[in-house]
């Protein structure tokens, strides 16, 4: 009867630390896929504002962010 309960507790530990390893591997799964989604939005606009600055022919200027602008998108970004 002691091997079934040692074997037991045995095999909870190893499900246990099994799963906390799926976790942490969760966890750095979603980090990395948050960056390349960020990643990608930038790109995309990027190549807006290019299309956009090539179809009329450099007439709309991109404008400097203001202070507030600047600290809106950093807010954003940290929420992700």
């Amino acid at each position: 009867m002691k091997l079934k309960t040692t074997a037991l507790l045995i095999t909870s530990l190893l499900v246990l630390a099994g799963c906390e390893q799926a976790e942490k591997s969760a966890h750095q799964l979603m980090g990395q896929a948050a960056e390349s989604a960020k990643q990608a939005i930038d790109d995309t606009h990027k190549t807006a504002e290019q299309a956009i600055s090539d179809a009329t022919g450099g007439l709309i200027s991109k404008k400097e962010p203001s202070r507030e602008d600047k600290q809106k998108v950093e807010s954003s970004s940290q929420e992700i």
